[in-house]
């Protein structure tokens, strides 16, 4: 009898398992499935964090964007403790830092001043800033008291913290894509549209200018379109004129997959239905074609945004793309050109770890993207 109950139980919660599969709409099939994909749900934790922090900059940050401290300069990072020769203890902390030169080489050698112990504490007060340099603050996510020093990423030439200078990186680096990505969305989006459902014409014209704008070598155009933006405007348009120039390049690609899918569903027996009813073709377009690929729209914006990151981090490593006042991740890697430096000071190249952490996490993304998007495979 109890096996007949358990039994009749589990016929049970099949039945409804399946009726909830059928009755599910489309994007609560994507979910189920992307749930299973567990790279894309940690990448999607990483990213969360990577843009937490890039808007928070200035309170995750210990020290402000251009802080200097002189007696440091090319310190190398601090290792944080748990134990001394107390034992283990609750509190991280920082040893202090001592500095001689080396009368050989003339190179500045530091070490842990094991005689000052400086406890990391969280939430604390320090620098003043402007949070959005809207609202006046001084609490820092993390820091040590006055008198000590933390640098988790160590320092550069002018004894700027590593750490905080990519936090204040990430800020831009991370933007750029998504505003980037966002802009040739819109371009691809509008363009291949009218291309696929108007053709004749039309068609051909836009194909042959995404076939020209195509045959460009891609670095060679970068490098002349960014070589056009004046050097005497101020950070903020050259950052909006970076951005722009990225989409230019990026919508091509999209354009074109959006015009094979309308060539394929123009035809469908509820497009003649919309436009017997009357609707415009902008309404056509928006409401009834678009929609029908809209995931694949999501996973080409996902995989889009790190060629975006990388186009700026390349710009602005060469020299041509951002340029300080504006920090991020390509400006900071400026200064990692010289072999020498980067074979003495090894940390300024921590940054493309920063780079190559969003890129995998956008491509793992993408992925799980990819797959849930098809959730009857």
């Amino acid at each position: 009898m109890k096996l007949l109950k358990k039994k009749a139980t589990l016929d049970k919660k099949t039945t409804s398992f399946e009726e909830e599969y059928y009755i599910a709409s489309q994007w609560q099939l994507m979910w189920r499935k992307f749930k299973k994909h567990k790279l894309a749900l940690g990448s999607i934790a990483v990213l969360v964090i990577l843009y937490l922090g890039g808007i928070f900059c200035e309170f995750v940050a210990p020290y402000g964007l251009e802080t200097r401290q002189i007696k440091y300069t090319y310190a190398p990072p601090q290792r944080i403790h748990f134990f001394d020769e107390k034992g283990f203890h609750i509190h991280p902390f920082v040893y202090g830092i001592k500095r001689r030169i080396d009368l050989e080489t003339l190179q500045k050698i530091y070490s842990e001043d094991k005689t000052k112990k400086y406890p990391i504490h969280f939430f604390t007060h320090g620098e003043k800033y402007k949070m959005w340099n809207l609202f006046p603050m001084d609490i820092h996510f993390f820091g040590v008291k006055e008198g000590g020093v933390i640098f988790l990423l160590g320092t550069d030439r002018m004894g700027r913290d590593m750490f905080s200078r990519i936090v204040y990186g990430a800020r831009i680096s991370l933007s750029i894509g998504l505003v980037g990505v966002f802009l040739s969305l819109v371009i691809g989006l509008t363009l291949g549209g009218i291309s696929g459902y108007l053709g004749g014409v039309t068609d051909t014209i836009l194909q042959r200018v995404i076939e020209i704008l195509r045959s460009f070598p891609t670095i060679p155009l970068w490098l002349a379109l960014s070589a056009a933006v004046p050097p005497q405007w101020p950070p903020l348009r050259v950052y909006f004129g970076i951005t722009v120039i990225l989409s230019f390049i990026g919508w091509t690609g999209l354009a074109r997959v959006v015009r094979g899918k309308l060539l394929a569903l123009r035809e469908e027996d509820f497009v003649m239905a919309a436009k017997i009813a009357g609707c415009k073709d902008t309404r056509i377009i928006g409401r009834h074609l678009l929609p029908g690929f809209l995931s694949y729209i999501i996973v080409s914006m996902t995989l889009s945004i790190p060629g975006m990151i990388l186009g700026e981090t390349s710009l602005s490593f060469l020299g041509l793309g951002l340029r300080p006042p504006i920090t991020s991740w390509g400006v900071l890697l400026k200064e990692a050109q010289n072999v020498r430096t980067v074979a003495l000071h090894p940390w300024l190249m921590i940054p493309v770890v920063f780079v190559i952490i969003t890129v995998l996490a956008f491509n793992f993304l993408g992925d799980g993207l990819r797959d849930a998007a098809d959730p009857y495979k």
